[in-house]
């Protein structure tokens, strides 16, 4: 019953999704508003059948019903109700229906947002959105279909992947980075309807930029989440290998923040129009791209799912998107052309561009880094490797380049700039910068790049701060405003750049962090006895033996360790070895002590109770929760960036300027403010 109800659900999102695509494209290129109702309806008809099917195979989880493909596949008995709800994405078909979800999800969210605004803008945008979602709803009914039935059916199912269950951020994980690769559709929905009208003002730029903003953010937080997965649960000692499943999150990262960057020339001077839509639709392809490395099974990762016969379908998806896009941008971008020109080397448009050039060039070396592996094996039948000792040659410098940009940028004008008052401005961030530098290597630290990123991150502290509190110290000491109301006041009329400042901070964290815990790792491993101790870094690890436990979903053998911290405290660490029936080999589960400083980091290898011995591997990681502490910053910059604004200016934000069309996502008078 539940097979049934679930594809026929399915079957109807197929056909909700083909219906609004039609109507919405065909009747938004006539400038015809009369079929805005109906493609509203089939905007609300796909989310209906994709939400009601995915209610039904969570309902056949948690009821077991094992006579479903999908359930007998990743289904236990024995798995604790949170890891069963959890399962639903666990595995390939799975996760495309919950892909299929948080799509419909997106549409809808987009369609009542701007439900009031003009009708034929809304067409095209919702249209192209919806023939992104008859790809997936056919995906979820054909190829990846999780509704089969199984006879006979079994008594019982070997439950989700044991290395989904090892910890609790894999309920999390996937569903942010879902979020940020769902979440590209709506931008390239908006942008692909700009085109077709061959105009990008505001009106197509505030929803266009918003919504890839959403999208960036949960990116970020799924791409940071997965780091913390790693170092937490695979026991391995990193949180970052270059794994080409890491890359294909990573990829449409890095040009969805170059597009974020390149909207405020466009806004400010009419300029990189066509530019900026172009990240807008590679971020969105790049998704795809990423989601064909995790789904196919061509990459042997603990990030990808195994082998499917989805791989030629997402092929021939990813291809007939190259052709819309590119043709496109080739028959519609004389509509987009540049109304201003960079006034000065040293203007912040000029910054701007060359970020988002230093940007498209980490891009491109991240990817082909990437598939060079897949294409040396298809051309030539040589399987190559390319590993970390390359995509740190090549990005790293590249991330250098961005940071100190980020100090650049916000200091320079728009325009040309005054030298005098520009040399002013650089002092103390620089003499900060140097003075940072200078005492990280009397302290005894070494190495260009670290020492680099160090001074660099202090001299973009101090002006991203200065561009912070400078707008509070002035209406504090204007206006008599206390510090609270003055903050709020401030983040209020410049709302973007007020919160693009938090992001910036939270990007320092995880760039220092990076470089601490790469550069002034410290590792060992050894066997030892009971009563024996390992020494790493001032801190002493002795052994005291073993103990094993049950749970519901699997047994356990802790080592018990009393770690000596180089301050004399002391206490007792447990790292862990977990079985699962499911799994042959453990699963590791580290035991890390963290504090601001560092980390330090233990991992049980294996283990002898005959003989009385355990293998450790030990590493102390300077600095690394910093990677996990930025989220919330990135949240709340994201937040008060896409926060709605009171309307106190509508008829400025809204008032087509010079290739604008009528208003898309009402007001925004924030384009002074970027």
């Amino acid at each position: 019953m539940n097979g049934t109800v679930g594809y026929g659900l399915v079957l109807g999102g197929l056909a909700f999704a083909a219906f609004g695509a039609i109507v919405g494209l065909a009747t938004g290129m006539r400038r015809s508003e009369a079929g805005f109702p109906w493609v509203m309806r089939a905007v609300w008809g796909f989310a209906a059948c994709m939400v009601g099917a995915n209610l039904v195979m969570v309902n056949a989880l948690l009821t077991h019903d094992f006579s479903v493909k999908y359930v007998a596949q990743v289904g236990s008995r024995d798995t604790p109700v949170l890891y069963t709800i959890v399962s639903l994405w666990s595995a390939l078909e799975g996760s495309i229906l919950f892909w299929g979800l948080i799509m419909a999800g997106y549409i809808a969210a987009f369609a009542f947002i701007h439900r009031r605004e003009h009708a034929r803008y809304m067409q095209l945008a919702l249209g192209t959105m919806l023939a992104v979602g008859v790809f997936f709803a056919f995906l979820i009914a054909g190829p990846a279909n999780p509704w089969g039935a199984v006879f006979p059916v079994p008594a019982d199912g070997p439950g989700p992947n044991p290395l989904l269950q090892n910890h609790i951020l894999m309920v999390i994980h996937p569903p942010m980075l879902y979020l940020g690769y769902v979440g590209m559709t709506v931008p390239f929905g908006v942008a692909v309807a700009g085109l077709l009208r061959g105009e990008i003002g505001e009106a197509w730029m505030a929803p266009l930029r918003r919504w890839t903003m959403v999208a960036w953010a949960f990116l970020s937080i799924g791409i940071i989440l997965g780091a913390w997965w790693a170092y937490a649960v695979l026991g391995w000692g990193g949180y970052w290998a270059w794994d080409p499943v890491e890359n294909a999150s990573f990829l449409p990262w890095l040009t969805a923040t170059a597009f974020m960057h390149s909207t405020m020339v466009q806004e400010r001077k009419r300029m990189l129009k066509l530019w900026t839509l172009s990240l807008a639709l590679a971020s969105f392809v790049l998704t795809i791209l990423g989601t064909f490395m995790t789904r196919s099974g061509i990459f042997n990762s603990v990030h990808s799912f195994t082998q499917s016969d989805i791989g030629p379908t997402f092929l021939v998806f990813l291809g007939v998107l190259l052709v819309v896009c590119i043709g496109l941008l080739a028959s519609r971008g004389h509509l987009l052309a540049p109304e201003g020109r960079l006034s000065s080397p040293m203007s912040r448009e000029t910054s701007i561009l060359v970020n988002n050039l230093v940007f498209v060039a980490i891009t491109f070396t991240v990817l082909l880094g990437t598939l060079y592996p897949l294409v040396s094996e298809a051309v030539r039948g040589v399987r190559v490797s390319v590993g970390e000792p390359y995509f740190n040659k090549m990005a790293v410098p590249g991330g250098i380049a961005v940071l100190f940009l980020m100090g650049v940028g916000p200091v320079l004008p728009w325009g040309t700039p005054d030298k005098a008052t520009l040399r002013r401005q650089f002092i103390i961030p620089a003499v900060v910068g140097l003075l940072v530098t200078a005492a990280c290597y009397a302290w005894g630290l070494r190495g260009v790049y670290p020492l680099m990123t160090f001074g660099l991150a202090a001299f973009v502290t101090v002006i991203t701060v200065r561009e912070l509190v400078s707008p509070v110290r002035v209406r504090m000491s204007e206006r008599k405003e206390g510090l609270f109301t003055a903050l709020v006041t401030s983040a209020t009329k410049a709302q973007r750049r007020f919160g693009g400042y938090v992001v910036h901070l939270g990007i320092v964290l995880i760039i220092v962090a990076v470089a601490a815990s790469s550069a002034y790792v410290k590792h060992t491993s050894g066997t030892v006895r009971k009563g024996e101790s390992l020494e790493l870094d001032g801190y002493q690890m002795k052994y005291l033996g073993l103990v094993s436990g049950e749970e519901p979903h699997r047994t356990f053998v802790a080592a018990r360790l009393e770690v000596t911290a180089p301050n004399g405290s002391t206490l007792e660490q447990r790292p862990r070895l977990n079985y699962y029936e499911r799994s042959t080999d453990p699963i590791g589960t580290p035991a890390v002590r963290e504090t601001a400083a560092e980390d330090l980091y233990i991992s049980l290898m294996a283990f002898s109770e005959q003989s009385g011995t355990a293998s450790f591997n030990v590493w102390v990681f300077p600095l690394v929760g910093w990677i996990w502490w930025s989220i919330p910053l990135l949240v709340l910059g994201t937040l008060i960036s896409i926060w709605p604004r009171r309307k106190t200016a509508v008829a400025m934000a809204t008032a087509p300027g010079v290739g604008a069309s009528p208003p898309l996502a009402g007001g925004d008078a924030e384009r002074g403010a970027a």
